[in-house]
């Protein structure tokens, strides 16, 4: 296994690793930060849905030739679309729409994608491979995350409002369904930038686990977006050494060293306190 003194050394000579590196912690950060949204807002299932909707979006992009964004952000755009009108017209509940829409789409992108296997390498797409990262996918993850912080800066205090009481944000006159759509064409442009890195089947989890990881922490909104943000990229930069020093494959590295946190939380912090619960109980059993 590499030293940490030699991955340094290595990331001081290859441009590469200095690409990969900088486009984990981008990752991180607006991972972290919607994530947040996502889990406060009980839309988990949406997140994964909206993650698997745009494979088929990603292969149009491909097959037509144009940004991976353009084609990723309709087919996410109109897998919420369709999810809520169906969840709206029909006696089914949510969970249940979103479950027929996403896979849906996503059994169509695998029919589009072996179309078009020539052009793309399925196997990148769905576990990521943050080693091969060009300088157009870092200048698109740059991008990405300047509209998402962007984002968050401007409608913060709707976000917040909307996350929390949504009978009390439509009392207050904000437009809720407006900013859901927005939340997740926001969320759409994340899953798009982070394939590269963790791929589209565990996309979701760079969403959840920094965030549900940093609310055991903090009941503060602020405060929890920071440390979201801040384990997304130990987590990314953590799970980068892994795959180059190990030859894991970088998706489920990262995902890995950000599970591996999210437990070490449960068992120790003070809002979660399980092992100290669990003493007690075994002490009031005895």
């Amino acid at each position: 296994m590499t030293s940490l003194t030699e991955f340094f050394q290595a990331l001081a000579k290859y441009d590469f690793l200095q690409s990969a590196l900088i486009t984990a912690v981008m990752v991180g950060i607006m991972s972290g930060v919607i994530g947040s949204f996502i889990i406060l807002r009980g839309m988990s299932l949406m997140g994964d849905a909206i993650s698997h909707a745009v494979l088929p979006g990603v292969a149009v992009a491909y097959m037509l030739g144009i940004n991976i964004l353009i084609g990723a952000s309709v087919f996410g755009i109109l897998a919420a679309l369709l999810i809520g009108f169906v969840a709206t017209h029909s006696k089914i509940k949510p969970d249940t729409s979103i479950g027929v829409v996403f896979s849906a789409f996503y059994a169509l992108g695998f029919i589009l994608i072996s179309l078009a296997e020539s052009a793309t390498n399925l196997h990148h797409i769905l576990f990521g491979n943050i080693l091969a990262v060009s300088d157009s996918d870092l200048l698109t993850t740059a991008v990405v995350l300047v509209i998402v912080l962007i984002f968050v800066v401007v409608f913060y205090k709707e976000l917040l409002i909307t996350s929390f009481d949504t009978t009390y944000a439509q009392t207050y006159g904000l437009n809720t369904q407006l900013l859901h759509y927005a939340l997740m064409l926001v969320l759409t442009l994340v899953t798009v930038s982070a394939l590269q890195t963790v791929g589209i089947i565990l996309v979701v989890a760079m969403l959840i686990t920094p965030a549900a990881t940093a609310f055991l922490w903090t009941d503060d909104l602020t405060w929890m977006l920071v440390l979201a943000a801040s384990l997304g990229v130990v987590a990314s930069v953590v799970g980068l050494y892994f795959s180059y020093t190990l030859n894991w494959a970088s998706g489920p590295a990262i995902v890995l060293v950000a599970a591996a946190m999210f437990f070490i939380s449960f068992l120790f912090s003070p809002k979660q306190a399980f092992l100290r619960l669990f003493k007690s109980t075994r002490k009031g059993v005895s």
